[in-house]
């Protein structure tokens, strides 16, 4: 029975498994291409941007490269067209030697989402080597006894290309005694051998002259010659044989220099010189130099160079055994080269990021790289670590990649630089080990305000301090850096006193240096209390504030002020009255007077600077009462001038003058003719002054008369509606004491007293009484000490000079 066609949808679901199943082959990571040797640089390999399902210009913008470890780049990326090509000549010879088929791994990475796709290369053959004997003239010498049928292993001819490329035949040239035969070896190769056709005969020919060619299959054929001399010999007819046709041997990569590893052995049939048998070593070509000697006439075999398992795994030695004739016959030495863990791991960085922010969440990716071993075995398997203490871990991948990540958040303030040690063990015997350093540098965001050092700050200014000096500086810290760590400094903005807080004191934005803007009164204000704001320069900007006590120091800037006696108003001079029956000790007024400063600067002291009578009266240092120091006399003058002077005890000291007038009497009538009594000295030449002087005193004592009459009149009325007095006397009432309060809160208590002047008639004279003082303790205000009178009736009464002034304060 016939089998039935296969329809088009067979057809079209075959293609499509085989279309899927080549996709799936690329999306699983592994690739497969070939190319010719000894391509141009820029041969076409393979179509990498339709094998990974990406547009060619998509390549470039993801990060597509190839990474490949331990040799040269052979291979590139076309960005244009997104195929694979060539980077330079290729030698599959140089490469893989005779190893079929060629196959180069690497593979390719997408930086964007670090996926790693494995490459295979296959790299064909192409016919670009000659075949090559490995001498140019080979000498054989044959007895001429030998007998036709008689086979002479001849040298074989060795061509590096593989296939049909490599050789594939042998041809003699034309001859009446010889012919050229193929024998096929343990190894699968051919190897020409010289067949006796006819006997030979030294005295027609003892030496016969031959060709060999051996050519390959490549288009062109290239083929290489042997010259062969024969030379013949007389009943020689046996050659040497080798006790095994093939020797194994395994030795490993350590073992030194100078060891012998095998001895090969060849026996001969032959007798005497016949039997005598060479050892030689036949020579590949391009063998430029020998790790192994064979020692010529004892078949051992030693080491010369050191061996390497990484560099080449298998020795092939061709040896050949030749009798003194010349007969050889041949066989291979197989040395398998056992490993040994003499390579430590090493690292490939692929992908390293230097520096990461320290906000970076958990899982971000530090590093990727590739572990690889030289060794193999045991000896190759590898283990990844790192020290315990870091906020990293390692991911493995495929091919012994490994991604570094992090496990937390990092913190720059704490740590800003990390040398990561990565740790690689293989697991030989002993273990060997490598390390690889990640330097990562953590970025600073803005995650930290300024600091001030402490909570709060005071400053201690003192009063009147110049414009634009520097009062006081703080300073913040913040632990970021660069901008984030810049620090610029501000003041809150306040009232005080119903005046901006810029018109007073200005900051530094960089410094944090505090200025004086005006010039401080303590007798305005004592404290300034602020807010000093640290602002960072990140984005968004962080601060702090700190609150800020400027305190201002009292200086030693206002004169003590006289609160009594004050000025009079009127014009006139305030007299203060003291009776002639005064005893020592008698109160006569006191001197009142006040500090704006404070402390030290306000406290006084009082001292009788000048008196018109020394020693009739003293002043109390601290209490400022002027007091009669002795009895006074008759002698003594009606009106006595006293200067007082107030100093405070500052530094310097500040100090005030007052001067009092102290009039002397027991009456009014006495008063006034006591001051009519006063004269200037006797002068010849000054009579006109004192006529002008004694008109000048009647006038005041008249007008002086006139208001004593009036007040005298006011009086009794007043005291005639209040039911004050019965009697028809007048006389004039106390005078109340006026308080006194010091300024800026300096608290004195003045001692205050009040003459109360009665008038009294008798049949012919007005008599003044002056009572013990009455002592009052009050405090006042400035402004009720401007405001208030403390000069008595009396005093006014006696105003009767118009030469005498009240002295002006100081």
């Amino acid at each position: 029975m016939a089998a039935r066609p296969k329809s088009p949808h067979c057809r079209r679901l075959v293609l499509l498994c085989v279309l899927w199943a080549a996709r799936w082959g690329a999306a699983a990571g592994q690739m497969r291409y070939s190319v010719p040797e000894e391509s141009d640089q820029g041969a076409f390999v393979g179509n990498i941007a339709k094998d990974l399902g990406l547009e060619p210009v998509a390549l470039a913008e993801r990060g597509v490269r190839i990474v490949s470890r331990g040799r040269a780049q052979l291979f590139a990326l076309s960005p244009r067209s997104g195929s694979l090509v060539t980077a330079g000549r290729i030698d599959r010879e140089e490469l893989c030697a005779q190893s079929a088929p060629c196959l180069l791994n690497f593979n390719i990475l997408l930086e964007d989402t670090l996926n790693i796709y494995s490459v295979e290369v296959e790299i064909t053959d192409i016919n670009d080597n000659t075949p090559h004997f490995g001498v140019e003239e080979l000498e054989i010498k044959i007895s001429e006894t030998t007998t036709p049928g008689f086979r002479i292993p001849l040298k074989s001819a060795h061509d590096e290309d593989i296939g049909g490329n490599s050789l594939q035949k042998y041809e003699l040239s034309p001859n009446d005694h010889f012919s050229l035969e193929m024998r096929s070896a343990a190894d699968a190769n051919k190897h020409p051998e010289l067949v006796l056709q006819r006997a030979l005969d030294r005295e027609q020919e003892a030496v016969h002259h031959l060709l060999l060619v051996a050519s390959d299959g490549g288009d062109p054929i290239r083929s290489g010659t042997l010259r062969i001399r024969v030379t013949v010999l007389d009943a020689n007819d046996n050659a040497p044989v080798f006790t095994q046709p093939e020797y194994h041997v395994s030795v490993p990569e350590n073992v030194p220099v100078g060891t012998r590893i095998l001895t090969v052995t060849a026996t001969d049939a032959d007798e005497g010189h016949n039997a005598e048998v060479a050892y030689f070593r036949e020579k590949k070509p391009k063998e430029t130099s020998e790790v192994f000697e064979l020692k010529s006439t004892s078949g051992d075999i030693v080491i010369t160079k050191n061996l390497d398992y990484e560099d080449v795994k298998y020795h092939e030695i061709d040896i050949e055994a030749q009798d003194g004739p010349g007969l050889l016959t041949r066989t291979k030495v197989m040395v398998t080269v056992l490993d040994v863990n003499d390579n430590a791991p090493e690292f490939y960085m692929t992908s390293v990021t230097s520096s990461v922010p320290e906000d970076a969440p958990p899982g971000t990716m530090i590093a990727l790289f590739n572990v690889h071993d030289k060794d193999s075995g045991q000896n190759a398997f590898l283990q990844c670590s790192l020290p315990q203490d870091l906020p990293f871990k390692l991911e493995r991948s495929v091919d012994n990649y490994y991604r570094l990540v992090t496990t937390k958040p990092l913190d720059r303030e704490q740590i800003s630089l990390y040398n990561i040690s990565v740790t690689a063990n293989d697991e030989g015997n002993p273990p060997l080990s490598s390390n690889a350093q990640v330097l990562l540098q953590v970025t600073d965001i803005n995650d930290n305000p300024p600091a001030f050092l402490q909570t709060s700050y005071s400053a201690y200014i003192p009063e009147n301090n110049l414009r634009g000096a520097s009062i006081f500086s703080v300073m913040a810290h913040d632990p970021d850096s660069g901008d984030n760590a810049h620090v610029t400094y501000s003041l809150v903005e306040q009232t005080i006193q119903e005046a901006p807080l810029s018109s007073y004191v200005s900051i530094n934005a960089d410094t944090g240096v505090l200025y004086a803007l005006s010039s401080f009164d303590y007798e305005q204000f004592r404290a300034l209390h602020l807010w000093v704001a640290a602002s960072d320069s990140g984005d968004p900007s962080l601060s702090s504030n700190v609150s800020l006590s400027l305190l201002v120091l009292d200086q030693n800037d206002n004169a003590p002020e006289i609160l009594y006696p004050t000025l009079p108003t009127d014009g006139s001079t305030g007299v203060e009255l003291a009776p002639r029956s005064a005893e020592p000790g008698y109160l006569v007024t006191k001197v009142v007077a006040v500090d704006r400063d404070s402390g030290q600067n306000a406290w006084l002291s009082y001292r009788l600077l000048k008196a018109s009578e020394p020693g009739l009266f003293a002043v109390g240092v601290h209490t400022g009462e002027v007091r009669t120091a002795r009895a006074l006399q008759d002698r003594d003058a009606l009106k006595q001038s006293l200067v007082v002077a107030v100093q405070d005890h500052g530094q310097p000291p500040l100090s005030t003058t007052v001067t009092l007038t102290v009039a002397v009497a027991d009456s009014i009538p006495e008063v006034l003719a006591d001051l009519d009594s006063i004269k200037a000295p006797a002068d010849p030449d000054d009579s006109g002054l004192t006529l002008y002087l004694v008109v000048a005193v009647a006038v005041v004592s008249c007008v002086f008369l006139a208001f004593v009459i009036v007040l005298m009149a006011l009086r009794v009325c007043h005291w005639h509606k209040s039911h004050l007095m019965p009697a028809a006397i007048g006389g004039m009432g106390a005078m109340p004491a006026a308080p006194f309060e010091a300024v800026d809160g300096v608290r004195a208590f003045l001692q205050m007293y009040s003459h109360e002047v009665s008038l009294t008639t008798d049949s012919r004279n007005s008599h003044l009484i002056f009572p013990q003082p009455n002592y009052a303790d009050t405090l006042v205000s400035q402004q009720t000490c401007e405001k208030s009178d403390f000069l008595s009736a009396s005093q006014s009464l006696l105003e009767g000079n118009g030469e005498e002034t009240l002295p002006q304060v100081n």
